[in-house]
């Protein structure tokens, strides 16, 4: 009955997590106030680590810690129910059990540890070295995070303007509207299906493989479960080797031959607990390891030899990638840089840096912590914060940047500090956030349709929220703009509106290297007025 109850509570807590983190990637309402998402997402273990690392207090950012000694407790927990990646994975692994006709869906599997400690040391080496864009591609919150914001938010959204609304407006409720459809890339959509997609069919046909296989979170709280204090053992005397247990074992770690569970790669679900007939599997303090287990350890030197030369072989391999893709990234840029013959006599756009999202303070530390979760890129109310591609270069890969093609920076909106998990991107206070310099607006007057068409348009200067960006006379009447660096902060409210198309924009941002602050802009004089004589009727 305790195993029944242990069940049950373990799939309830999993499926709040679920939901309560779906909800916050997919919030088009905006109903969850930001002071919660901390809250939600406290114990994910990267972020919280990386928040720890970027603000160094253990109450804003100590869930890892927890998450550690819950390992130490009763083992990999967190894999189970507090991972949204993992929690995913038992979905799909649930409907394929529902439509098998397999009276035993899972059986025992030998583990990869070459595998699954060459992605450990990788994920290790990343960190270390400020590798964010690796962290990305292997940290099961941020792939979970990266599925709702670029493969489910959309779908939310077509739903709740081709459905929720039209049917609610019969019937005269307005409580919900229709929302503007920003999508994402093609190329950070497509990767993000396929990687989604992978794990998924991991999860279909071997149920939490990726878990065991590849992810390092899992890898390494297997490593600190061995140490756990409650384990599941086996009483050979009850066992009668039915095989149910290792039938509903996700993580296909139970040896019912040698009656032995692979500690390290179990996720603590408590299947096999609830559905033993003979009560032959317990959840007991851990005991000495008997003989028999001694003398695999005695063996395991030869394995790390051999994990040492596959390690080595993974490492040359990335080596090699990443210097392909680099040279991809330039053979890109030249090609980018032709310019076509109609647009001969316009400059193109040279930014010597992208924007990134205030809060950040530099690039390179922002490349460095961050995840690349996106829970940004769906918090942001005008779509601005867009995945880069190459303006990062390699170090940013998908992570966010502020993509003036798409909005522009709202001079009063914060959120995308205040939802941040791992403090990439720090809190700012309203008053601060309005002048920090993000980047620098420059004005190309060769591209102007007021120099080119001698016409009039003042569309920069009409957005510009601090009045960096001024019309001056220019001739035969026409304005045409003038920017002053020192108040600009780089929001792009003048670049988005310009009717130049890209890269030869009239004004754009360029940005800084290091974040700075701008100064304030004058106010000037207030004026009295004479309501009395001026008023209109």
């Amino acid at each position: 009955m305790i195993y029944k109850i242990l069940k049950k509570s373990r799939t309830i807590i999993a499926l709040a997590v679920l939901v309560l983190t779906f909800v916050l990637f997919i919030d088009i309402y905006e109903w969850i106030p930001e002071d919660t998402f901390d809250s939600i997402l406290y114990l994910q273990f990267v972020p919280s680590f990386l928040h720890f690392l970027a603000v160094f207090s253990l109450v804003t950012a100590g869930g890892f810690l927890l998450i550690l000694l819950l390992t130490l407790l009763v083992g990999r927990f967190y894999c189970s129910a507090i991972c949204p990646l993992g929690i995913l994975q038992d979905v799909v692994t649930r409907v394929a059990r529902w439509r098998s006709k397999k009276k035993r869906f899972f059986k025992y599997k030998k583990p990869h540890p070459v595998l699954r400690y060459t992605f450990l040391g990788i994920m290790v080496l990343a960190i270390l070295l400020g590798g964010g864009w690796i962290v990305s591609w292997l940290d099961p919150y941020s792939i979970a995070g990266r599925s709702f914001t670029y493969l489910f938010k959309p779908l939310v959204v077509w739903a709740n303007n081709g459905v929720l609304v039209p049917v609610l407006q019969k019937f005269e409720v307005y409580s919900v509207y229709h929302q503007n459809l920003i999508l994402p890339y093609l190329v950070p959509t497509l990767l993000t299906l396929a990687l989604t997609g992978a794990i998924g069919y991991f999860a279909w046909k071997r149920g939490r493989l990726f878990c065991n296989t590849i992810c390092p979170v899992g890898t390494f709280l297997g490593e600190v479960s061995r140490f756990s204090l409650l384990k599941v053992k086996f009483d050979q005397d009850k066992c009668t080797r039915c095989g149910k247990c290792s039938g509903v074992c996700k993580s296909e770690c139970i040896n019912i031959k040698e009656y032995s569970v692979d500690t390290t790669r179990c996720v603590t679900c408590f299947n096999c607990l609830e559905i033993c007939p003979e009560s032959a599997l317990s959840l007991t303090p851990a005991k000495k390891q008997n003989a028999a287990e001694s003398s695999v350890n005695q063996m395991k030197p030869v394995d790390v030899a051999a994990n040492s030369v596959g390690h080595d072989g993974n490492r040359r391999k990335l080596l090699v990638t990443g210097l392909a893709l680099m040279a991809g990234g330039r053979i890109h840029a030249l090609k980018k840089n032709k310019m076509p013959e109609s647009q001969k006599d316009l400059l193109r756009n040279e930014k010597d840096h992208p924007v990134a999202p205030p809060g950040c303070k530099s690039i390179a530390r922002f490349n460095e912590v961050c995840t690349g979760c996106s829970l940004c890129v769906a918090a942001c109310p005008t779509g601005v914060l867009q995945p880069a591609l190459a303006e990062y270069g390699l170090s940013g890969f998908m992570q966010p940047h502020m993509d003036y093609s798409t909005s522009f920076c709202n001079f009063d909106c914060n959120k995308c500090g205040e939802v941040c998990p791992t403090g990439a991107i720090l809190p700012l206070p309203i008053e601060e956030k309005q002048v920090t310099q993000m980047g620098k607006a420059v004005f190309v007057k060769q591209n102007c349709v007021v120099y080119t068409d001698e016409t009039d348009c003042g569309a920069c200067s009409e957005h510009c929220p601090t009045k960096a960006v001024d019309m001056v006379p220019y001739k035969n009447g026409l304005m045409i703009p003038q920017v002053d660096q020192s108040i600009c902060i780089g929001c792009g409210a003048c670049e988005y509106p310009c009717p130049v198309n890209e890269p030869f924009k009239a004004i754009y941002v360029n940005g800084n290297a290091v974040h700075q602050e701008a100064e304030k802009p004058e106010t000037g004089e207030k004026q009295e007025v004479d309501h009395e004589e001026d008023f209109p009727f």
